[in-house]
């Protein structure tokens, strides 16, 4: 007996067929909505606490739970969750940080019964897409990529892609980046902003800014 495989993909759909002695004996097709995207970042309600798996199921609009292990929560989740409460009940309207008190950082190796509470909502980024009958993987250590530079809320770090070999660019590169952030955001700067002016780099970090603005009155409804 031979079995043949043959896979046709398109931007919708992905279709799979089985022939066996050159007939065909199993297909299927599997649709791609493509609304669950890597980096992807949505707001979420959190299901279901599982304290043997450290773990919670979440809401996030798919047909399944996503799954956010405690490892995903980062460090700073603490500050998230009081962020969005804040700003979902009105109580805060500035979404700079710049005047925002961070809470203590989670314990690494702790338990997330003791963090999250179910109905309890925060924002997640998808890290690995839904497949099959699973939901998606999640994180809470939010990320907002332009193209010179990722924006981390919630952090003050200024990183920089080790791709960058001169020194003499690092330390421009970091220094400009330090000079023009916003207080409450850390940066990572990408390979690509090698040369790069600083208008440049501010037009990149404003578009970012306008984003991390644009998802948090979403909070509000």
């Amino acid at each position: 007996m031979n079995y043949e495989l043959f896979i046709r993909s398109s931007l919708q759909s992905v279709d799979f067929a089985l022939l066996k002695d050159g007939k065909l004996i199993e297909l299927h097709k599997e649709e791609d909505d493509n609304k669950f995207s890597v980096g992807d970042v949505f707001i979420a309600k959190t299901r279901k606490i599982v304290p043997g798996l450290n773990a919670s199921f979440v809401n996030v609009g798919y047909e399944k739970d996503a799954f956010l292990h405690y490892h995903d929560l980062g460090p700073k989740i603490t500050s998230l969750l009081k962020f969005v409460k804040s700003v979902s009940t009105g109580k805060l309207k500035d979404y700079s940080l710049k005047n925002f008190p961070f809470e203590k950082d989670i314990d690494k190796n702790g338990g997330i019964n003791h963090v999250l509470k179910s109905n309890q909502s925060t924002l997640v980024q998808i890290v690995k897409e839904p497949i099959s009958t699973k939901g998606p993987r999640i994180s809470s250590e939010l990320s907002i990529a332009g193209r010179y530079i990722v924006l981390v809320p919630f952090s003050d770090r200024v990183s920089i892609s080790q791709k960058i070999e001169s020194k003499e660019e690092k330390n421009r590169l970091k220094r400009l980046l330090t000079s023009i952030k916003p207080k409450g955001f850390g940066v990572i700067i990408r390979t690509v902003a090698q040369g790069k002016k600083v208008a440049e780099l501010d037009r990149d970090l404003q578009n970012l800014m306008d984003r991390w603005n644009a998802m948090c009155k979403k909070l509000r409804g």
